[in-house]
């Protein structure tokens, strides 16, 4: 069995959901190597390694580039084939303005239709995210994003996987994570979430969040 018929015969990162068609497989595994830094913004994709990579053959890994390229993760040049898109100041701004939006609708629908397991595992994550406080901002960036698709991924898969393209755009290693005083400033704003998510308050928690991006934007513009 391939690596990729194994994802496809279960779940991604733990999740439970639908058999993945090939291109959802190696456009799922593009998307976390951008996001973990593991393909950094500059890098060529050749096909033939991505394919080699992932176990497939080369036609669902030129439809994935395909679905990247119009989402604008990448871009293709003349004798470099795709490379990882780097980002204008503009088309960061752009990108948080978006997530602003899809993640506050993510994080309403997760407080309307998370069982009381879910919640929990979200609490767990936000308690994990309190102990580091101060660590490694890169550490601290992954247990972030943990925490938020852990909420997304309680509400609504199809939400949670538009999130998670413009999530892709930011690797650990380019965090505003780093920064003590804009780690702490985020994690306080984790606190009103969870708090609005307890209290079972959708449209508070939807506010929260989307405010919650646009701090983290504004903090990245002033670093």
């Amino acid at each position: 069995m391939t690596e990729a018929q194994s994802s496809q015969g279960g779940a991604a990162q733990g999740l439970t959901g639908p058999p993945l068609s090939k291109t959802e497989y190696v456009l799922q595994r593009l998307r976390e190597d951008i996001a973990s830094g593991v393909v950094v913004p500059g890098t060529s994709l050749r096909q033939s390694e991505i394919a080699a990579r992932y176990g497939v053959s080369a036609t669902p890994v030129r439809e994935a580039l395909r679905l990247l390229e119009a989402g604008g993760s990448i871009s293709y040049a003349p004798h470099r084939g795709a490379t990882v898109r780097e980002l204008s100041p503009e088309r960061v701004r752009d990108v948080y303005l978006l997530r602003a939006e899809i993640e506050g609708l993510a994080t309403a629908v997760a407080c309307e239709r998370m069982t009381d397991e879910q919640f929990a595992r979200i609490e767990a994550v936000h308690e994990e995210i309190r102990a580091h406080r101060g660590g490694d901002g890169e550490e601290l960036a992954v247990l972030n994003r943990r925490l938020h698709f852990t909420i997304y991924h309680a509400g609504s898969e199809l939400i949670a996987s538009h999130a998670s393209s413009l999530w892709s755009l930011f690797p650990p290693r380019v965090t505003i994570w780093a920064v003590p005083d804009a780690a702490a400033a985020l994690a306080a704003d984790h606190d009103g979430i969870i708090e609005a998510l307890r209290a079972r308050d959708a449209k508070l928690a939807q506010n929260r969040a989307r405010d919650h991006v646009l701090h983290a934007a504004d903090l990245r513009e002033h670093l």
